[in-house]
């Protein structure tokens, strides 16, 4: 008895030693997460992803710049850019998803580059898009401000008998600008240091917000048509044909003091060319869906890059082009209100042709809704654009070999390197936070040029970082090998690893890929070249000339920079790329069978078709796709 009771206490003296240590341990990794922790937190589910990047595409492009390229081009015309310049970053975005699927890491934009191009060129490429989307949050936060300007003339009101004399946001006309700066700034810091977790559900809330409406204003665009055309015994598809027509009869623009007409195939050509390069400031959050990579938790097993990947790109291209199409058959493109001539500019809600489609049919209190939420989604956008800015400013601290060893290089990488408790890169955020300060540009007398050289700056510097990505998977793919489906993922031979991309477990793989990453390539090139051409015209527009072509020898600078920081002696005429091609501890899949993997339609029960495991297959391939 007494041995055994000695037998007891020691026993639970031992547990009680153990407990002891464990707390300390506990205690040692809260201090040492609290002060040395540089890690981001995997707290994203895959629908937060999707809501993230199909939010942080809906902005002031589709609803305010959507009237200039109708303009531009003509209604027909304007489907046929979106659905060129959608193909286009849909392939870019494709090569950059199938990468990040495999190596979920952090920064991807920035990682891949630096290991298949080139290392001076990811550093630049992540410059270059942080660079850009500080200047999509200033330029959205302009837009809300110059938004609350909302006023019809009387005149344009009273051509189609509108049953209100005025409509104009009194309030807005009567309050400086700065004011709305200041909110907004405000409000998009707060949610950015808010944990990744609760940025995801605000984000997750506003994508569905913005889903539901413009579903809603699809909807509207057709029964305000079937309306007019029942009442007044009109082809529905009259501003589809003569006198208007699928393309407009010619592409204006005025870079100063004289303004330039271009008729036949030559408008149809610059005008198209003019319209792709304006739409691409819509759609160039297509990569967002890679940025969440290092926050995003479960990506074997739910394959959360994979399907947001492809359903952003379905998604938002689809709604950008029924929105168009809908929008077209209620409003002429040579609309008053839709007029712009200008090289680069961002107007108002009056310019809005969705409003302008509610006038002309003489809806009441509708119009004051859609500015309100063009200004929620401006909003909305400027939150996602400071949360992309940060994690890649942060993920640029992570460069160690270009940085200073001592002194204050060195503390800065290591504050902008820091995360909070949360896993929330605070410096990082603040820093491009402070950058946002140029939405006080909105107070300006000519908000509506600013705003447009701003947005053509971003355009240039991230069609240069989609340009190095499709590159990337080009180079990418020298590591890929067809093997055999029986074979691991990462393949071992003399010439070194090698990927399988017909492994079952294989994250994520689109059909002719690399053509599709050449497309991309070619075309983003072009555009850079061409992008500024009306600068170009004469009177010479030197502000609109360095907003379009500044980037490039940025991007250069950059990448000698890098070269030198790191190789003293560098030459650049006896440039040789520094690459590891690394292609090791790839992300395999926890579904192992084809068949059954995510956004797959598969029958569970192959003996009976008719039953409730395949209704359940079925509901969740529904709900994989919706959600």
């Amino acid at each position: 008895m007494e041995n055994s009771t000695c037998n007891s206490n020691l026993e639970v003296d031992m547990e009680e030693d153990e407990w002891l240590q464990a707390g300390r341990q506990v205690q040692q990794e809260k201090r040492t997460r609290n002060h040395d922790n540089t890690e981001l937190r995997r707290c994203l589910n895959e629908r937060h992803v999707n809501m993230i990047a199909f939010s942080s595409t809906i902005g002031i492009g589709l609803f305010l710049q959507s009237g200039k390229v109708m303009y531009l081009i003509g209604p027909g015309g304007a489907i046929l850019a979106y659905l060129l310049m959608g193909s286009v970053l849909w392939s870019a975005n494709a090569s950059l998803g199938e990468m990040t699927a495999v190596f979920p890491v952090k920064g991807p934009i920035i990682d891949f580059p630096s290991r298949f191009v080139d290392e001076g060129v990811g550093f630049a490429v992540g410059w270059m898009a942080w660079f850009a989307y500080i200047n999509l949050t200033a330029t959205e936060v302009s837009a809300v401000a110059s938004l609350f300007k909302f006023k019809f003339e009387a005149g344009y009101l009273a051509q189609f008998n509108y049953p209100q004399d005025t409509l104009q946001w009194d309030f807005g006309l009567g309050t400086n600008p700065a004011v709305w700066v200041t909110l907004c700034l405000l409000g998009i810091l707060l949610i950015n240091l808010l944990p990744v977790r609760a940025y995801g559900e605000i984000e997750y809330v506003c994508g569905c917000i913005k889903m539901f409406v413009i579903v809603s204003i699809i909807l509207l665009n057709i029964i305000l048509n079937a309306q007019y055309s029942s009442r007044n015994s009109t082809n529905p598809f009259q501003f589809y044909q003569q006198p208007w027509g699928f393309f407009s009869n010619q592409t204006s623009t005025d870079p100063g003091a004289k303004t330039y007409t271009f008729t036949g195939d030559t408008g149809r050509l610059v005008g198209m060319w003019s319209a792709m390069n304006t739409i691409f400031f819509s759609l160039q959050g297509f990569f967002t869906v890679s940025v969440t990579a290092a926050e995003n938790k479960h990506v074997d097993r739910d394959e959360s890059i994979k399907l947001a990947t492809r359903k952003i790109s379905l998604r938002v291209i689809l709604l950008y082009v029924l929105v168009v199409f809908t929008v077209g058959l209620n409003v002429p493109y040579d609309d008053f209100n839709l007029r712009d001539t200008s090289i680069s500019s961002i107007r108002r809600g009056q310019n809005s042709p969705v409003i302008i489609a509610c006038i002309r049919s003489g809806v009441v209190g509708l119009p004051h809704f859609l500015n309100a939420f063009y200004i929620f989604s401006a909003f909305s956008t400027g939150v996602n654009g400071l949360y992309i800015a940060s994690r890649l400013l942060h993920a640029l601290a992570s460069i160690r070999n270009v940085w200073p060893a001592t002194g204050w290089g060195a503390s800065i990488k290591a504050r902008l390197a820091k995360t909070s408790s949360k896993g929330v890169p605070v410096n990082a955020v603040f820093i491009s936070w402070l950058f946002g300060l140029m939405g006080y540009l909105a107070v300006k007398p000519f908000p509506a040029k600013i705003l447009g050289r701003m947005a053509i700056f971003s355009t240039s510097s991230m069609l240069i970082v989609y340009a190095c990505v499709a590159t990337a998977f080009l180079l990418f793919r020298t590591r890929t090998i067809t093997g055999d489906p029986s074979e691991e993922i990462l393949i071992r031979t003399p010439e070194g690893e090698f990927l399988n991309r017909d492994a079952p477990d294989y994250p994520y793989k689109s059909h002719l890929q690399w053509l599709r990453s050449a497309y991309a390539l070619l075309a983003c090139i072009l555009l850079i070249l061409f992008n500024g051409w009306r600068s170009l015209l004469s009177p010479f527009s030197h502000a609109d000339f360095l907003s379009a072509y500044m980037s490039i020898p940025i991007f250069i600078i950059i990448v000698a920079l890098y070269h030198f920081k790191d190789e003293p002696e560098w030459k650049p005429w006896r440039w040789e790329r520094r690459v590891t091609m690394e292609v090791g501890n790839p992300v395999v899949t926890v579904e192992k069978d084809p068949e059954r993997r995510k956004g797959r339609l598969h029958r569970a029960n192959r003996d009976e078709f008719w039953c409730k495991e395949n209704l359940a297959a079925f509901g969740q391939f529904v709900w994989t796709w919706l959600k």
